[in-house]
């Protein structure tokens, strides 16, 4: 993948504002079919004390980005090259000995099932006070104290009793509450939340992802927020990428992507979205095909099977991402949304037969979507 401008990476230097940079960051699995290409080649900059969303299907890399970038991906058959430059420091290359010093005080995650990723033979208060014991060399009776506070600080009721519970003692969304506890104890400069709101409730996620805006204001933390719903990261990122087949596709701006997207893929995202206003018993919007697999992709673009504009120079030619017209605006299509040459390409499609998928439908139905974002309060 091209390095761009933006990432602020282009010959291995970084904006001075950056907390975290990556530069053709790549994790591929050996498994005897092959290598798995989870992550093919990302490259970003984040500035300190802002939120990056990164939204894909399951399968697009996202997991296994974060991992790669807090040294987490330790199994035997993982290879990961590239850079991660996390405050000036480059962390590729380092021992597990040496991340652990990193992981809590420097950067966390919260990750995606709190019921698998608390331990359900520990107390509570114990998850929440080893990390600071660890890491901070405080005493029982401090640390039980700051662990309290930290209970408190995310929304639990009756914090000194909830210290004794076991996770199946809470609701679910009360496990991940803790889990927000637990990787804020130390308070980290970056946070990474892999899918907070999974298997919660419409309420207790939007309850949620406010707390986890609350504390990142009031922590001047840095966050990459992971999730497959462009809608959870509309009101909650300063900026948007989106990954397909384990790499990044189109990034921008929030406001900037919702406005001019022009990755194919990222407007089928939107499109897969439901909508209040639309009437009863309306059929949701799915995605045609299945994403690629990474041991043998196809040539070319990896999303022209799924893709109703592509054409013959998408599967023989791979999109670099390039610079968009907008400011920070980068995408990887070779007949972009939005632009004539992509509306060319699909009426030949449509006249050529092509498959009448759900998503062709979308296409004829709203060529251009307008999206209105909120506060989020």
């Amino acid at each position: 993948m091209t390095v761009t401008s933006d990432a602020g990476v282009a010959g291995g230097g970084s904006r001075a504002g950056d907390l975290l940079v990556v530069d053709d960051l790549r994790t591929h699995f050996r498994v005897p079919t092959g290598d798995v290409k989870a992550v093919d080649g990302v490259s970003f900059a984040l500035p300190r004390g802002t939120t990056l969303g990164i939204v894909g299907e399951s399968g697009s890399g996202k997991t296994v980005l974060s991992r790669s970038i807090m040294g987490l991906n330790t199994a035997g058959n993982a290879v990961t090259t590239g850079s991660v430059l996390y405050d000036g420091t480059e962390l590729i290359g380092r021992s597990s000995k040496e991340m652990k010093a990193l992981w809590g005080a420097e950067m966390a995650m919260i990750f995606q099932d709190p019921m698998t990723s608390l331990n359900p033979v520990v107390k509570v208060g114990r998850q929440l006070t080893e990390h600071v014991r660890f890491h901070f060399g405080t005493n029982r009776s401090d640390a039980r104290a700051a662990a309290i506070d930290m209970l408190q600080s995310v929304r639990i009721p009756e914090a000194a009793e909830r210290m004794d519970n076991y996770p199946h003692h809470m609701s679910g969304g009360m496990r991940q509450r803790v889990c927000i506890a637990i990787a804020l104890a130390c308070s980290p400069k970056l946070l990474f939340a892999d899918e907070p709101t999974t298997a919660l409730d419409v309420t207790v996620q939007h309850q949620i992802l406010n707390l986890l805006s609350q504390q990142q204001r009031e922590r001047a933390m840095t966050m990459i927020l992971v999730t497959h719903d462009l809608g959870v990261v509309a009101t909650r990122a300063a900026e948007i990428a989106v990954m397909y087949a384990g790499k990044i596709v189109e990034k921008a701006p929030t406001p900037v992507l919702f406005a001019e997207m022009r990755h194919p893929y990222t407007q089928s995202l939107l499109w897969s979205i439901p909508k209040t206003s639309q009437p009863k018993h309306t059929r949701l919007s799915a995605i045609a095909g299945r994403p690629p697999d990474l041991i043998n992709p196809p040539p070319g673009c990896k999303f022209a099977p799924r893709c109703p504009y592509a054409q013959q120079r998408c599967r023989d030619e791979e999109p670099q991402l390039v610079d968009g017209p907008g400011a920070r605006h980068q995408f990887a299509c070779h007949f972009p949304v939005g632009t004539p040459e992509n509306r060319e390409a699909f009426d030949r499609n449509l006249a050529s037969g092509l498959p009448q998928t759900l998503t062709v439908a979308g296409c004829l139905a709203a060529r251009e979507d307008i999206v209105e974002i909120g506060d989020g309060a």
